[in-house]
């Protein structure tokens, strides 16, 4: 009986540390990804955008709306490959 309440808490220690992991991978590539691509981004945008007021604004929400579908896609597919290895640690403690 012991042995089979260790093995439960230690499966529920395992998929906690995977949430845990996949907040802070989530939360890590969001910044970084943000941070590494705003100058290049933002470059890109002032050539095709004039300099004028309107169109700096525009070049700032066109900007804004395709980081936020990329990081959302992103963080689509890491919630599917982290439900995934949940499954597979339930899965091997059934066996």
């Amino acid at each position: 009986m012991a042995n089979e309440n260790q093995t439960q808490e230690e499966k529920k220690l395992s998929i906690e540390l995977i949430d845990n992991f996949t907040q802070l991978i989530t939360s890590g590539f969001g910044l970084v990804a943000a941070l590494a691509w705003n100058e290049a981004i933002q470059g890109v945008f002032k050539k095709i955008f004039p300099a004028e007021q309107m169109g700096g604004l525009i070049a700032k929400i066109v900007y804004a709306v395709l980081i936020t579908v990329l990081i959302v896609l992103v963080v689509y597919q890491l919630g599917k490959v982290s439900n995934r290895i949940k499954r597979g640690i339930v899965k091997k403690g059934q066996k």
